[in-house]
């Protein structure tokens, strides 16, 4: 058996020249999407991402505008910054890019964030509609991961999904997620004891921990579908994921490869999220 490649950079294009008319049609009625990404320092990854998304941005026909401001800024500059961009009519989504310096407080920021603006879907508003399942803004990289296996007809339904991870960002939410979609879910992190008895179970195993080929083809059972959500430079300069792409191919249904995989998804569904504000989440107080 060799794994169905689930190539997540021509998905995103595909998904992005269907917004693309969509964006159209809102602006037909007068309505145009608008983002706003609020950069602090000079962080070269985090510059990279920025105009990653500024690029698929005017893909789509959405206008994006970015604030820079010194690594210096202080916290209260940067909260003021983000209440004047709630009051702008103008500005449908928000994104304040990660990391931010330490003297900053990631978490007073994110809460900050109007939840109608908050297209990254960090705010606890958002995550909480979320957990209940209600209509929300998705956090970016895990609704990615959602519309990947969704997009190959692979059925979530009744299947045992193992989350390697449990960051906000990623870990916790796309276990939501499976779990909403009625999957039985297991969380796997540091702690965990004899990690590939867990593994070795999985149906869809996400593996979102940040260690190069931490998983191999030893770790996973026959068909599963593996998500790899890591992204490492190794010394030789090459990116990989977190799983061990060429053994473990052979032996998965699906997977997806780094780069090329998960990451051109999260930021099309940051695009998506931008246009459900503009179009308008209901607002929450």
């Amino acid at each position: 058996m060799t794994a169905e490649i689930i190539n997540g950079k021509d998905l995103a294009q595909e998904i992005r020249m269907g917004m693309k008319e969509e964006v159209t049609q809102l602006k037909e009625r007068g309505i145009s999407p608008h983002l706003t990404v609020v950069l602090v320092g000079d962080n070269p990854a985090s510059r990279s991402y920025v105009k990653g998304k500024e690029k698929a941005a005017a893909e789509v026909g959405i206008s994006s505008s970015v604030i820079e401001l010194p690594a210096d800024t202080s916290e209260k500059a940067l909260l003021d910054r983000i209440h004047t961009l709630n009051e702008d009519e103008n500005v449908d989504g928000i994104l304040v890019q990660l990391p931010l310096p330490k003297h900053i407080s990631e978490q007073k920021v994110i809460e900050t964030i109007n939840p109608a603006k908050d297209v990254d879907g960090f705010h606890p508003v958002n995550i909480g509609r979320m957990m209940i399942g209600e209509d929300t803004f998705l956090p970016c990289t895990p609704y990615g991961i959602l519309t990947m296996l969704q997009s190959r007809d692979i059925t979530i339904e009744g299947k045992h999904a193992v989350v390697i991870g449990r960051s906000n960002i990623v870990g916790k939410p796309v276990g939501q997620l499976l779990l909403n979609e009625n999957a039985t879910v297991t969380y796997c992190h540091s702690r965990t004891p004899d990690l590939r008895e867990v593994t070795s179970k999985a149906d869809i195993l996400v593996v979102a921990i940040g260690k190069p080929n931490v998983i191999t083809a030893e770790d996973i059972k026959d068909g599963a579908v593996v998500i790899d959500v890591g992204i490492n430079r190794l010394e030789t300069g090459k990116l990989t994921g977190d799983v061990d792409f060429d053994g473990t191919k052979e032996k998965a249904s699906f997977i997806t490869p780094v780069p090329k995989g998960v990451g051109p998804m999260t930021i099309a569904m940051l695009l998506k999220n931008t246009i459900k504000a503009a179009r308008g989440l209901e607002p929450l107080e």
